[in-house]
């Protein structure tokens, strides 16, 4: 044996040294916890930041699908959106597929639809996003389901408008605001809409968003085999590709060339005293600011400062007064036809036998009333208030906006004015798929969207449904005319410009001689047969999704 030398002691000492400090550290660490404890928080906090980044990233990415909406032309914007929220959602559970989808649908909602707080307060603003997120999250959970398929871009696409068509008729018959075809009326993929309406045109966006996160996905990750990278490759390339070949292509559909001739048409925005929801109150104010308004286009057109006009439209509720029950308010509608000389559609709230209607009324200079079409798409909460018991005892302030229920049209409208077929979609009609095709099934050459606003004050409300509008003149390749009582009013071409419009709040009037057309659209012809195929596609994704899963189980079962 080896005698221990002065390298052993120094080694004894050491080791006492690290046992004493361990020791003072440990009697320090309990006496004062205070003090030395904190030095750990950072350490979770920075383990804890990973799992917060898909969080943060997919809500980011809701505000991002936003941000491509009108007022702004960014609908570009719409792609990063679907390629971050495809990112987020890739390998995930079902769990946190449905947090992560209900962040993006409260960032992509929330800012959306600020506008229905406008006057009643953020609570149905606040509720109505909370119900409508859950429709995102739940199409957040299909589309993690699904991503682990071959091409999973498509079956992705699918399932997103598969939770659109949902949404569209549930609850309440739907709520379409938000569609992701809405935030394209600028986009480059706007003529598929004439392909097969806004589901082509969403899927086209969701796919080419989707395919965009696939494609750096394999540009980050190189570890497959060649012949499965070349496959999986080649399916990310066509799915960012041939969704805009497709927009290209479908240009070929666009025309903004009379099929049957021309007609000048005038419309009509006679503005409110005041914005807001006290503006009803002042309803012969308003009915007398449209008649008012169209005596100067009459005026006008006698300075032979303006053609005259082959028919005039009003926008809604330009006369909340009755005119069949208050011979005032039909005398002054009167003395504006007979002024310009010419057919006009007046939008009127009416009571007939009992029940309440919003109508629109073709008034003839000579004959007065002639033709009516009831709106048949009627509002919750605001033209009519499920479950009033419950929302009475929340808050009873609003069962008084809405005293009584209105009633629901139930035939198409189509007035024929100087030989011109006119569609008529009332305001929050515009953005159901049915209500605006139908129109032209039956007949309409053109369509006009009459609308009320001015609850909805200077909110980007009035945009994204000017936006709705020029989507449907592409969809159905029909001039559309938007005459709103508070503005935005518009004429949009066929092929789903702008040219001519209103400010916001001021009187005014706009004359164009527009092209009718007769010829249908493939979206037309085809009606809800797109969406439908869609959402097959989508089921028979998850389908597959279920059944790969489920195999996987049983193998590991058996391996086990």
């Amino acid at each position: 044996m080896r005698a221990s030398g002065p390298r052993t002691a120094a080694v004894n000492a050491e080791v006492s040294r690290r046992t004493l400090t361990r020791v003072t550290v440990t009697a320090a660490s309990v006496d004062q916890p205070d003090r030395l404890r904190p030095s750990s928080a950072p350490g979770a906090l920075r383990r804890r930041l990973p799992g917060l980044v898909p969080a943060v990233v997919s809500a980011l990415c809701g505000v991002l699908l936003y941000a491509s909406f009108p007022p702004r032309p960014l609908w570009w914007l719409a792609l990063p959106a679907f390629a971050g929220f495809g990112w987020v959602l890739r390998g995930r559970g079902w769990k946190a597929a449905l947090g992560l989808g209900y962040l993006f649908g409260l960032g992509f909602l929330l800012p959306l639809l600020v506008w229905t707080g406008v006057e009643v307060g953020p609570g149905p603003w606040l509720a109505l996003v909370a119900v409508e997120a859950v429709f995102v999250a739940l199409v957040g959970v299909g589309v993690a389901a699904v991503a682990e398929l071959p091409a999973w871009p498509v079956w992705a696409a699918a399932v997103w408008i598969a939770g659109e068509a949902v949404r569209a008729r549930v609850p309440f018959r739907g709520f379409p605001w938000g569609k992701v075809a809405f935030g394209q009326a600028d986009g480059v993929f706007l003529p598929l809409a004439a392909v097969g309406g806004t589901p082509v045109l969403g899927f086209a966006v969701v796919l080419c968003g989707f395919g965009l996160c696939e494609v750096v996905r394999l540009l980050a990750h190189r570890r497959r085999s060649r012949t499965v990278r070349r496959a999986t490759a080649a399916a990310a390339l066509l799915s960012v590709a041939v969704p805009v070949a497709g927009a290209v292509a479908a240009r070929a559909l666009v025309s903004d060339k009379a099929e049957d001739g021309t007609r000048t048409v005038a419309v009509i925005q006679g503005n409110v005293p005041r914005s807001g929801l006290e503006f009803s109150a002042q309803r012969r104010a308003v009915l007398d600011h449209h008649v008012r308004e169209t005596l100067k286009l009459a005026a006008d057109v006698k300075a032979g400062k303006v053609p005259r006009p082959d028919f005039v439209l009003w926008p809604e509720n330009s006369s909340d007064i009755d005119p069949y029950a208050n011979p005032d308010a039909a005398a002054v509608i009167d003395e504006a036809a007979d002024a310009i000389g010419v057919p006009i559609s007046v939008g009127a709230v009416v009571e007939k036998n009992g029940r309440l209607l919003n109508e629109q009324i073709l008034w003839d200079p000579a004959k007065g009333p002639t033709r009516t079409y009831d709106k048949r798409q009627i509002q919750p909460f605001g033209e009519y208030l499920p479950l009033r018991g419950l929302v009475g005892a929340v808050n009873k302030d609003w069962t008084g906006m809405v005293r009584q229920d209105f009633s629901r049209g139930a035939k198409p409208g189509v007035f024929d004015m100087d030989g011109a077929k006119v569609g008529l979609a009332t305001c929050y009609e515009a953005a159901f798929d049915w209500a605006v095709r139908d129109t032209v099934t039956h007949g309409a050459e053109m369509i006009s969207v009459p609308s009320n606003n001015a609850t909805f004050d200077r909110s980007e409300m009035t945009y994204q449904q000017l936006a709705m509008s020029r989507i449907r003149a592409v969809e159905h390749s029909r001039t559309v005319t938007v005459p709103v009582t508070s503005g935005v009013s518009a004429v949009i071409m066929p092929d789903g410009k702008i040219t001519q419009k209103t400010g916001m709040f001021v009187p005014a009037y706009l004359e164009q001689k527009v092209p009718l057309r007769t010829s249908t659209t493939p979206a037309t012809e085809l009606g809800i047969l797109p969406e439908m195929a869609l959402v097959v596609v989508a089921v028979g994704g998850l389908g597959l999704a279920a059944g790969s899963r489920l195999r996987a189980r049983r193998a590991g079962g058996a391996a086990g």
